[in-house]
């Protein structure tokens, strides 16, 4: 259901560890086919992917608004960055240069080549449910490696349109679609991923929870794997700082993507001369912010994920209270006509 209204979008299915095993099949014989194809070619086909997303930029952004609750202009954002990364990684794809080195042994030279690692391994987050993906995966297709996208199991749609857009390029190209392989599943097909030897890395996007857990996995096999993680960030505001720019800054920092990123303001560490003036600002920066829906582009603020994702706001407020906190403005969930789906809260 889309946390914007409360609707249905669709049903999936999740995979199994057989659907697991016939994916993997598929990206073992598609990697000796890309594998041989030379990098400038590899990247042509991701340069024509990235002119399919700017094709596709209004459909998919307001399928990632719709489905993740972001507000549009970060759901087109998101495929703009895509866009971006095609860009780069087509670049990067006549850059991959190798050292040339002096031997000992009159007239020879030495030289480094790198290759392809093979079959890389991608999960990723619902905050950002089509960027991540594109972020690891452009890169290593130019670098000749195939890849296995498990995303959020909250997010299953926008990812499965960018199958289908990648996958026609693959086609025009005659190119098996094993180059990008998608699963929908729950964490069962993330720990088969980071325990597979078949993977040789695994590009991880997350909770630091989970996090833990992969790096432990992946490392016992000796495996590569990059993390990006949760994070408890914070911004300073010095004696001398200017609050008509600190405010802005820590308002979007803060709500931005419904306060769900590994980037979000967490907490502010103020000098005490400027403390009183800072939260009356602050408080009436948040009494202006528009909630509702996303596809609005009126509004500031969408809901969260999910109703998981509202109990634990609701969590975090009540603790942060317990703890001797005070509540100085928000910690409500929001309800009416407006919010029908229930996931929308006051920041």
């Amino acid at each position: 259901k889309s946390p914007v209204d409360g609707q249905l979008i669709g049903e999936v299915t999740f995979a199994d560890n057989k659907d697991y095993e016939r994916l993997m099949a598929e990206a073992q014989i598609a990697f000796p086919i890309w594998k041989a194809m030379p990098a400038p070619h590899r990247g042509e086909i991701v340069r024509q992917f990235g002119d399919a997303l700017r094709q596709e930029k209004e459909n998919l952004g307001k399928l990632v608004s719709y489905e993740m609750g972001k507000s549009l202009q970060e759901g087109y954002g998101e495929v703009q960055e895509m866009i971006d990364i095609c860009d780069f990684a087509v670049g990067l794809s006549r850059q991959l240069y190798g050292l040339q080195m002096h031997s000992e042994r009159p007239g020879h030279r030495m030289f480094e080549q790198w290759h392809p690692l093979g079959v890389v391994g991608i999960i990723s987050a619902f905050n950002f449910p089509v960027a991540v993906w594109a972020w690891n995966a452009a890169i290593a297709w130019v670098c000749g490696n195939v890849c296995i996208w498990k995303p959020s199991e909250k997010t299953p749609f926008s990812s499965m349109a960018c199958q289908e857009i990648f996958k026609k390029v693959l086609l025009a190209n005659n190119l098996p679609e094993g180059i990008s392989n998608l699963i929908i599943g729950d964490s069962t097909i993330g720990k088969s991923m980071a325990a597979d030897q078949n993977i040789a890395l695994v590009s991880a996007t997350g909770s630091t929870k989970m996090g833990k857990s992969v790096a432990e996995t992946v490392g016992r096999r000796l495996g590569k794997s990059i993390l990006e993680l949760g994070g408890n960030n914070a911004i300073i505001v010095a004696e001398d700082a200017d609050l008509n720019h600190a405010v802005p800054a820590i308002v979007f920092g803060a709500v931005g993507t419904a306060g769900q990123r590994c980037t979000s303001t967490r907490r502010l560490i103020v000098h005490e001369s400027q403390y009183e003036s800072l939260l009356e600002k602050l408080k009436q920066a948040y009494r202006q912010l528009r909630i509702g829906d996303p596809l609005d582009q009126k509004n500031h603020v969408g809901p969260l994920i999910d109703a998981m994702a509202v109990e634990a706001y609701k969590n975090t407020v009540r603790t942060a209270q317990e703890q001797g906190g005070e509540l100085a403005h928000g910690g409500q969930v929001l309800e009416g006509e407006k919010y029908t789906s229930g996931c929308y809260v006051m920041p």
